[in-house]
């Protein structure tokens, strides 16, 4: 190594040294630590926005579970009544009304029979079939809600 040192010396060449580090001034520091309080605002915002979403998605989700459950529930009664009427060897009601109470409030039950009038293809009118349609009403977060089922039962007579 001290070859190297005197062979520099011989050619007035002086090895390069490292330069000193740039101390700040009061000024510069004020602006990096403001940076860096922007960084933590921005964060902290984006992270907000993303937990408020969040709070959104978990809203409707809880929301339509719980539509799902009330529809599912009409359905069971529709179907139940539908059981009923399937079930019984008289002629259907020609009109009837019916309220059952339910964990999400009442639900007005309409039930509607008629003779089908149905003919085979040869113009043939076939006697003892009815249509009952059977139509469950009620309110769903202040919106009147309604579904309906149709079916035919045959009773000789």
């Amino acid at each position: 190594m001290q070859s190297d040192d005197v062979s520099l010396k011989r050619l007035s060449v002086t090895p390069l040294k490292r330069a000193k580090s740039n101390r700040f001034n009061a000024s510069t520091l004020q602006r990096l630590n403001a940076f860096a309080l922007y960084e933590v605002l921005l964060g902290i915002t984006i992270f907000a926005l993303g937990v408020i979403a969040l709070g959104h998605a978990v809203e409707n989700c809880l929301n339509a579970s719980t539509i799902n459950a009330e529809e599912g529930v009409v359905r069971q009664i529709l179907a139940n009544r539908m059981a009923e009427i399937q079930a019984t060897k008289s002629v259907p009601d020609d009109s009837k009304e019916f309220k059952v109470d339910t964990n999400y409030g009442g639900i007005k039950v309409v039930q509607k029979a008629t003779a089908a009038e149905l003919t085979e293809p040869d113009n043939t009118l076939l006697n003892g079939i009815y249509l009952v349609t059977l139509t469950a009403q009620w309110q769903q977060g202040g919106v009147p809600q309604s579904k309906q089922v149709q079916f035919y039962v045959y009773r000789p007579g």
